[in-house]
Formats: structure tokens, C-alpha cells, sequence
């Protein structure tokens, strides 16, 4: 991919991106492991707990003047990398100024848990919520779902799994989510090299978590979220993706479609910014702007 593409306020930071051949077995169960020795981060006023139940590992950010609204949060890392601490300043901070409690769920990963480790492990962070709530002060009503990359097409999945176990869900928030199986299918969208997360390592992510060739007929349920046909009586949806970013169809078409299941979509195109920049450009106007945009619509979701 052309760097010029790239709004010029992150092309040195996309140039210095890290680039992680993932086919490499060696670097990819290196990376897969390493994931677990992430090292956290505070907020200040946010008092965050880690819970260990078995098989579950959570992070949960209680704020300091909670609203009794809740979000079960999932993290990135193409489903084979990642943990939960990475995302504990995001968390941390959208805790704080919307009064949100979040569970942060670190799911298994792929190849070495394949499907259906990481969505029961949604599901079972779900369940520890609810079994919580009293505890914690959340309302029922005002619970959301949401997560990044991954962690977003693991949230529309556990939506639409929860939807059909008749749970309620307030809203679904999606960070560039990773939907399809199919993209990585495509072999023709090797050569676009996207920035960050290509069409390549892709079909490592895909392969690992299904435990075999991506774009089948026959993928279970719940397996990736873009493969459902019925999305009608989802929830309100808060979505983003780049126009040059590898998800960009896939995320724009499950928008189009949510939308003419009559769900009420927000859909926020970031022009010229690589895959999941707000998380290793933070701060950089873009991002920030972003973040505030989706935190103002899911305050209002969650509002009593």
C-alpha cells in the first residue's frame, strides 16, 4: 500500500509500525505468548481489579462515581495475540469520564485455543456480570458490549448469541471489527500490503482460530459474525472503520446490512488512518477526536 494514502499526521508512526511476520510459526507462538506478560497500566481514580475464576481471566475498572451502566469490553490481536492489560488506559479512561463499569474479558487465544475458547470466554465474562451486577450496581438495562479489531468481531458475535439466548443488550460499540473469514479467503487482497494488519497475517488469525482454511460453507455459528444472514432485533450499533484499512468492506457491508435489519447504526469512516490506529496512536489528534465521538454516543446509549 501506498504511504501516501495515509493522513500525513501518521505516516511516520505507520512507517515505524512493528511488522510481525506471523507466518513465521516461531514468531507467532512467540508473540501469542508473550501476550500473557503485558504489563498494565492505573488510571488514576479508577480502581481496577483482575479476577481469576478457573479457565476466566477479567479486568474490571470501577469509576469513581459509577452510573450503573456496564460494558462488557474485548481486546484486539487478530485472535492469536493480545491480552486485556493492553487496553487498561482505554478502559481505564472511558470507566471514568462516563461512569461506565467495564469487565474486560482475556479470552483465550488461537492456535493454541481455537473456536470456541475466545467467544465462550466472552460469553462466560457476560455471564460473571450479571452474576455481579447487585455487587458491582450495574443496571440490567443499561449493559453494552464492545471490543476492538478482534475484539469487536467478538463482540458482534456474542451479540448475536446472546440475542438469540434471549439476553438484552443496551447497544454493541465496534472498533474496526474483524467480521469475516472470507476476507482472508481473498488471496487477491495480499498484494494491497495493508499497513498494520494484512490480508496475510489475516489468514494466520482466521486459520488459528478456526483450526482450519478460512471461507467455508459450513462455519458454526457465532464463528464470525459477518456470516449471520438475520440481524434483526440486534441493538443500537456505534461502529468504525478506515477507508484504507483491510476491514473496510466487510465492516461497511455489516453496517449497511444492520441497518436494513431496521437496527439503529452509527457508522464513523475515519479517512486515511491504518487499522486499529487509536490504540498505537492514542494520541494523535485523529484518535483522540475518534474516541470522543464514540464515547459521547455510548454515554448516551447507557444513559438512565
Amino acid at each position: 500500500m501506498d504511504i501516501d494514502l495515509i493522513h500525513p499526521s501518521l505516516r511516520d508512526r505507520t512507517r515505524r509500525a512493528p511488522k510481525l511476520n506471523l507466518e513465521n510459526r516461531f514468531v507467532l507462538t512467540l508473540v501469542s505468548t508473550g501476550s500473557s506478560l503485558l504489563r498494565g497500566k492505573r488510571v488514576e481514580g479508577v480502581e481496577r481489579r483482575v479476577v481469576r475464576e478457573g479457565d476466566l481471566r477479567l479486568r474490571v475498572y470501577v469509576p469513581p462515581r459509577p452510573t450503573g451502566a456496564g460494558l462488557l469490553w474485548i481486546h484486539g490481536g487478530g485472535l492469536v495475540l493480545g491480552a486485556a492489560a493492553m487496553d487498561d488506559t482505554f478502559c481505564g479512561q472511558t470507566a471514568r469520564d462516563l461512569g461506565v463499569t467495564i469487565v474486560s474479558v482475556d479470552y483465550r487465544l488461537a492456535p493454541k485455543h481455537p473456536f470456541p475458547a475466545a467467544i465462550d470466554d466472552a460469553r462466560a465474562g457476560w455471564g460473571w456480570m450479571l452474576r455481579h451486577a447487585a455487587d458491582l450496581g450495574l443496571d440490567l438495562d443499561r449493559l453494552a458490549v464492545g471490543g476492538q479489531s478482534a475484539g469487536g468481531g467478538l463482540a458482534a458475535s456474542l451479540v448475536q448469541r446472546l440475542h438469540d439466548e434471549g439476553e438484552r443488550v443496551a447497544a454493541q460499540w465496534l472498533f474496526c471489527p474483524m467480521l469475516d473469514d472470507r476476507t482472508a479467503a481473498d488471496r487477491a487482497r495480499d498484494a494491497e500490503a495493508h499497513f498494520v494488519w494484512s490480508n496475510r497475517s489475516n489468514l494466520v488469525g482466521w486459520t488459528s482460530y478456526l483450526g482450519g482454511a478460512p471461507g467455508a460453507d459450513d462455519l458454526p455459528p457465532y464463528a464470525a459474525a459477518a456470516r449471520r444472514t438475520d440481524l434483526s432485533g440486534l441493538p443500537p450499533t456505534w461502529l468504525y472503520t478506515s477507508d484504507v484499512e483491510l476491514f473496510r468492506d466487510e465492516d461497511l457491508d455489516y453496517a449497511r446490512r444492520l441497518e436494513a435489519a431496521g437496527v439503529d447504526v452509527t457508522l464513523d469512516v475515519v479517512p486515511g488512518v491504518p487499522h486499529g490506529f487509536e490504540a498505537w496512536a492514542a494520541d494523535a489528534v485523529l484518535a483522540t477526536d475518534l474516541v470522543s465521538r464514540a464515547r459521547a454516543w455510548l454515554g448516551g446509549r447507557l444513559t438512565a
